[in-house]
């Protein structure tokens, strides 16, 4: 059965394409039918970009993950290794879009080089790789590049240790265009090197580098690279920018060296700003949470600050701040490399020591605190993802666990050695695994300094 749109502009129902129908109506015919194809392959796309993980910390850059058919257990269904992919070293977490799977590593031999892979997400296949000489210098922690690739509509962005960024066709690795970010704003490098993963607002690509003067944050025309406006003297910290909404405005939120500020994203404009300056070095790394209007910023020396995000004006005030009397002795949470999340009305997190730790929001007061999800030491990490009523958790040690989290403790429902530890990024305590992993396509996607590994996790 074919429907024809006649010069009557009504339907007409045919088996066939009837003799006195112009080739007008033809025409139009073949016109309504491409457009309904690409409505629906927009709506496929989209489906497709809905499962994808194109950044730090996810689609929202929250730490959520929404596909359904995943494994509640491991039991019947262990986690199954896809494929293996050979890599060098480096912190920068996958992100995974459009089929693909993105990553940055370094290689210090013969010379030393930075590189950008994109691999086939089913199979593991390099897909294309490019690299650029970059020397390391006055930086510690030299395993390689720690911001994640992000991909938006078909560019992907790269930003590299020592300030490189590069934006590139996603398909294919052809370079659009390049910045040398240090030779042009005179970063103040910080200690470890730029780390804060670049985020997307519309038709700008923004950076948190530390650059001088005035441009600790800079927002670049994501299609050119043309700089577009540079703000604030702050120095730089290692964590990502968010983008939330807040009284009728899109709202940028950085936590500088010194602040925690909220700017325009299109003009960089200061909109609030609330002091948080370290009392001893930067080290601020765990990504601001927003949620419920609070903002959660978590320190590895300065402990936990909540801020309340006034929905009606632009303005955050205090709720509480809390900071043990040491690294060591600590009540609240003192949050490293990994990033706290909510839910509901508690905040779960890892402490200074790898302590994961139950916060209750209102107050800050510790509920409980678990020993057993990572081994106690210095930093020692995990990652939080959530899906649905669990929690993945990506701990130091390469195990992956299945997760519940609730103010009357922590089940470890399933755990597993999903990859080993390795040296470079850390060369004590037999290695450690401090790169985020992603989520997508029912599967996990996981780094250390020598390969990249893809795990089914579909049930």
């Amino acid at each position: 059965m074919k429907f024809v749109f006649s010069t009557k502009h009504r339907w007409e129902n045919t088996n066939d394409l009837k003799l006195g129908v112009s080739q007008f109506d033809v025409c139009y015919l073949w016109i309504k039918k491409v457009s309904f194809l690409l409505v629906i392959n927009s709506i496929l796309q989209f489906s497709v970009i809905a499962d994808d993980w194109p950044q730090w910390r996810g689609l929202n850059r929250d730490g959520n993950w929404f596909e359904t058919g995943i494994i509640e257990e491991f039991n019947e269904f262990q986690p199954k290794i896809q494929w293996r992919a050979p890599i060098g070293s480096g912190y920068s977490g996958p992100t995974v879009a459009g089929g693909y799977v993105y990553l940055s590593d370094r290689v210090s031999r013969p010379v030393q080089v930075e590189r950008v892979h994109c691999f086939d997400s089913k199979t593991g296949d390099l897909i294309w790789s490019f690299k650029y000489k970059c020397i390391y210098r006055n930086v510690d922690y030299v395993a390689g590049p720690r911001a994640s690739v992000i991909v938006n509509d078909g560019l992907a962005y790269a930003l590299g240790t020592m300030g490189n960024f590069h934006c590139f066709n996603a398909a294919t690795g052809e370079v659009l265009w390049k910045k040398d970010l240090n030779n042009e704003f005179n970063i103040r490098m910080p200690v470890w090197g730029i780390s804060s993963s670049p985020i997307i607002e519309k038709d700008l690509v923004i950076v948190q580098i530390g650059g001088t003067p005035e441009a600790c944050i800079v927002g670049l025309d994501r299609k050119t690279g043309e700089v577009r406006w540079t703000a604030l003297a702050d120095r730089a910290s290692y964590s990502s920018p968010i983008v939330i909404d807040q009284a009728d405005k899109r709202v940028l939120v950085c936590w500088t060296g010194d602040n925690v500020v909220g700017l325009d994203p299109l003009d960089g404009q200061q909109y609030w700003k609330y002091p948080f300056p370290p009392s001893q070095m930067v080290i601020g790394i765990a990504t601001p949470v927003f949620y419920n209007h609070q903002l959660l910023i978590s320190d590895f020396f300065e402990g936990t600050l909540l801020l309340s995000v006034d929905p009606d004006r632009l303005a955050v005030r205090k709720i509480w701040h809390r900071k043990g009397k040491s690294e060591v002795n600590t009540d609240c949470l003192h949050s490293i490399i990994s990033t706290p999340i909510y839910i509901g009305d508690y905040i779960y997190g890892a402490d200074s020591y790898g302590e994961i730790r139950c916060i209750d929001a209102s107050s800050g007061d510790r509920i409980w605190e678990d020993l057993t999800i990572v081994p106690k030491a210095r930093w020692s990490t995990v990652h939080f993802v959530q899906n649905r009523d669990k929690v993945w958790i990506f701990n130091e040690r390469g195990e992956l666990l299945l997760c519940t989290l609730s103010p009357r403790g922590a089940e470890v429902i399933d755990r597993m050695q999903l990859i080993q530890p390795t040296k470079d990024q850390l060369n004590r305590r037999g290695g450690v695994c401090w790169s985020h992993p992603a989520f997508a396509y029912k599967c996990v996607f996981v780094r250390n300094d020598q390969e990249l590994l893809c795990a089914s996790l579909e049930k």
